[in-house]
């Protein structure tokens, strides 16, 4: 009897091995425990909706209808890993801290795009004042930053926070997008919505400036950050919008003040103001911050440092000072993305798919090269996702093959001997 050797059955029992290993390798397919649940599933929370408010803030006002939820993309923006709405971490990477206790988060490089880690990145919650990022991009871009604005009394009277424009004093429109920024200036947002033609076209024109983001979870309703009606982001979202904001040069340059000074009513010292971020005035390397807080969004964090080179952007929604204060928190997520290398990712941030409106300023060229509206790229994430899965799939079934055949052979190798033992007897 011809015998036949194992070895023969080795090959493909290599060669599905070698697939299967390569393609958990992306770690497209690797979210960190069972939390990782796929946003269809019943334990995915606030994938179409933020949480109920607890107040009556976002209660339409008379004869306006209640705004419909935002369609969910069917193929999750950034690739599959951010699909998922518990913790994702690419496989061999360290768990994330444990202080960072926030509903959503993400981690991601801004000029790569690649996304380090995220928990839920695209569950929708309230951004309260990070949405003043989208707020400032558009005034960047709508508005010359040399031209002037004279503070109104409807400014003043805005509640929540506020810089302390001065009715009647005039100011540039860098110093009250500086405001905005720093001291998170509700005053400051309704006076450059006036300058952009009020607040219901500003917030049209930042909600037209999401969809060209591809940021599909975001809709303003307010041009602060105060909720209202239909307000939502995701904290992936957030992410590609600071990513825009931080290669426009007219946002960049008062985004990057930590202090500075504003004009006061005649015959008073000008009026000191610096950041209220934490990570803004403490982190090392820190590009940007921002907070946020309304009763119904809880503590909302955004922040960038560049370190050796590199620059990550954290965002955290819906978080409370605890076990640690929300800005510790932050400045964990970015201690943790600079801990990781980027040779693995759970995602990207997409480049947006439509072309910008042709503008005026010279930035906005800046912006065009930046982010380049290549289509086979923005969607190279959902595309290599489907493909891997079929090569999953395949190179699964090889295997079992392989080592059917590989046990066949081993029961005829094995039968064969025993006849070689029979004859020699």
């Amino acid at each position: 009897m011809v015998r036949v050797s194992t070895a023969a059955a080795r090959p493909p029992v290599r060669l599905a091995t070698a697939v299967l290993a390569a393609i958990l390798s992306t770690g497209l397919f690797v979210p960190a425990g069972a939390a990782a649940t796929d946003r269809t599933g019943a334990s995915c929370p606030n994938a179409t909706l933020p949480p109920s408010p607890v107040d009556s803030s976002e209660v339409p006002a008379p004869g306006d209808p209640t705004p419909k939820p935002l369609p969910v993309p069917e193929e999750p923006i950034g690739g599959p890993g951010m699909g998922h709405c518990g913790v994702v971490i690419p496989p061999g990477a360290p768990a994330p801290p444990k202080r960072v206790s926030s509903a959503t988060w993400i981690v991601a490089e801004l000029d790569s795009g690649k996304v380090l880690a995220a928990k839920n990145p695209h569950g929708r919650y309230r951004p309260a004042s990070v949405i003043k990022i989208l707020t400032g991009l558009v005034a960047a871009r709508e508005l010359e930053l040399s031209d002037t604005i004279t503070a109104a009394e409807s400014d003043a009277a805005v509640e929540g926070s506020a810089v302390g424009l001065e009715p009647g004093v005039e100011y540039t429109v860098r110093q009250v997008l500086t405001g905005l920024i720093l001291q998170s200036g509700n005053d400051a947002a309704h006076a450059l919505a006036r300058k952009i033609g009020g607040t219901e076209e500003t917030v049209r024109r930042m909600n037209e400036l999401a969809e060209r983001l591809r940021a599909r979870d975001t809709r303003a309703a307010t041009t602060s950050g105060l909720d209202g009606p239909g307000m939502s982001t995701s904290a992936y979202d957030m992410a590609l919008i600071l990513r825009a904001a931080l290669n426009e040069t007219e946002f960049a340059r008062p985004a990057g003040t930590v202090r500075t000074r504003l004009p006061a009513p005649s015959g008073q010292p000008p009026v000191r103001i610096a950041s209220d971020s934490d990570v803004m005035r403490d982190y090392p390397g820190a590009v940007f911050g921002k907070t946020g807080f309304t009763n119904d969004a809880r503590h909302t964090r955004v922040v960038a440092a560049d370190r050796n080179g590199r620059t990550l952007v954290a965002v955290l929604l819906r978080g409370e000072h605890r076990p640690v204060d929300l800005s510790e928190q932050a400045a964990a997520l970015l201690d943790y993305g600079f801990r990781l290398n980027g040779d693995r990712v759970v995602g990207k941030l997409v480049e947006r798919r439509t072309p910008e409106p042709s503008h005026t300023s010279t930035a906005d060229t800046a912006v065009e090269a930046a982010q380049p509206t290549s289509e086979p790229e923005s969607d190279r994430f959902p595309r290599t996702g489907v493909g891997l899965l079929i090569l999953l799939v395949v190179a699964m079934l090889l295997l079992v093959a392989a080592l059917r055949l590989q046990r066949a052979r081993r029961r005829g190798e094995n039968a064969s001997r025993r006849d070689d033992s029979e004859d020699s007897v």
